[in-house]
């Protein structure tokens, strides 16, 4: 049965997952992708280790890459899974990304027929359709002023941060030292809607949410 990205909110899609992550480490191969980064962010928080133990594990690792290999980032500098800069990871001529992304088989078998056919629909895009807007999968270090700010608190003031093309995602928080924890946080937008920098700057950093946050880093920014 084809598993899609809105079955991931579902136990059914989350045991489908957990079940493909048992014969493999990643999604599509045997290091973590565009690919991984893209599941992750649709799922809304870590997998049971007692239910879906494949699928936690995976989650954990996807999470520790993402918050390991991208330190110090300042805000506002984009960070994709390469060299290139995101501006030159998505030329004009790629095929749109966005609203089929609920259709699609994340771990199905594809056929040469439904390769074929996918082409033939990404054909019929490119030359039909103007070309939407891109997506972004950011992960971001949310801090608090210190050891006593109420960290629960800040998550639901960061979270009731609402805007069109903003989708907020999975959280931990994660030791920083002296006590002190910082809020690790996913999201994904629509990169023509939305600008991390001035959300930052007009919307997590001033009242009455600057009463929790001290700061916020882009640890990642990835295109999906």
């Amino acid at each position: 049965m084809a598993v899609t990205f809105s079955d991931l909110h579902t136990e059914s899609g989350l045991k489908a997952l957990d079940d493909f992550l048992s014969a493999k480490s990643y999604i599509c191969c045997d290091k973590i992708t565009k690919d991984d980064v893209k599941v992750y962010a649709v799922v809304l928080s870590e997998p049971s280790s007692d239910l879906y133990p494949n699928a936690s594990q995976w989650y954990q690792t996807v999470s520790s890459h993402l918050a390991s290999s991208f330190p110090g980032k300042a805000v506002g500098v984009r960070v994709v899974s390469g060299a290139a800069p995101a501006a030159e990871a998505a030329p004009a001529e790629e095929a749109p990304v966005g609203e089929d992304d609920d259709d699609l088989d994340l771990f199905g078998d594809e056929t040469e027929e439904e390769k074929k056919a996918a082409e033939a629909r990404e054909s019929t895009k490119a030359s039909t359709k103007k070309k939407e807007s891109g997506k972004s999968s950011v992960l971001l270090d949310v801090k608090p002023w210190d050891d006593e700010t109420d960290m629960k608190k800040l998550e639901e003031a960061v979270r009731s941060v609402e805007m069109e093309g903003l989708f907020w995602g999975a959280s931990k928080l994660v030791p920083v030292g002296y006590g002190i924890k910082k809020l690790q946080i996913m999201l994904t937008i629509v990169d023509d809607l939305v600008s991390v920098d001035t959300m930052i700057e007009e919307r997590l950093t001033v009242e009455p949410i600057n009463e929790y946050v001290q700061s916020c880093d882009i640890v990642a920014f990835n295109k999906i």
